[in-house]
């Protein structure tokens, strides 16, 4: 059973996601608005956003879920050997919307793309409140690749990559999970199954057991004293 939001309440609890839909894979509610309240709630609860121009706003939460553990990062010999001879620079939050616009250009075969005007505009804000990161990967002064997504806790949320130059944004997540493991990250949610992540590490597990890790590794703040 699909669930209906009301935008005008950010605060509204999301639905079990053991409600979601198996077809489409994780479907569960529509509507509401993309706040940053709302929008944090429902990382919290393993649900995100994704959908086009011309619908409503759909929320997900798939099963099985991809995900990686940063400790679990495989890199191949050739992507060790371009991060060893470093034809770039790497940066953190220094083009935040650049890399959104880059993750927003239409790609090969598909006809659109899911990050919307009122998407791009929705992270801005999660970028301007402290929670939404980017990595930047340059070649001089061009942006070739980068990826950003949503920290909370110990859990990074990722949510879109691009690359213009080979192995570009393999480069900024292998510089991310290295950031992550040093601040102490426990979890990087990879959302749904592609090649590309499960070359680098990453593995499907059941909705269950990410909701189980939610709860362990992406408490709610506790209230100041």
């Amino acid at each position: 059973m699909i669930h209906f939001l009301d935008p005008n309440r950010p605060d509204e609890p999301f639905p079990p996601v053991e409600q979601a839909e198996l077809e489409p894979n994780g479907l569960l509610a529509v509507g509401g608005d993309l706040s940053s309240t709302r929008l944090l709630n429902a990382y919290r609860c393993g649900i995100f956003p994704w959908y086009s121009d011309d619908q409503p706003i759909l929320w997900w939460s798939p099963d099985p879920r991809t995900v990686l553990y940063p400790d679990q990062l495989k890199i191949s010999r050739s992507l060790g050997k371009t991060l060893r001879n470093k034809p770039f620079t790497v940066t953190v939050d220094q083009a935040f919307s650049r890399v959104m616009e880059a993750c927003s250009a239409p790609r090969k075969n598909e006809p659109g793309t899911w990050i919307t005007g009122e998407m791009l505009a929705a992270y801005r804000e999660l970028h301007r409140i402290g929670y939404a990161h980017s990595v930047e990967v340059w070649m001089e002064e061009r942006l070739i690749g980068g990826l950003y997504g949503v920290a909370l806790d110990r859990v990074f949320f990722g949510e879109s990559m691009f690359s213009i130059e080979r192995d570009a944004s393999k480069v900024a997540l292998v510089q991310l999970t290295r950031l992550l493991q040093r601040q102490g990250f426990r979890l990087i949610d990879c959302q749904v199954y592609s090649a590309h992540l499960i070359s680098l590490g990453a593995q499907e597990i059941a909705r269950s057991r990410f909701c189980r890790e939610l709860e362990r590794w992406c408490t709610p703040a506790p209230s100041p004293v």
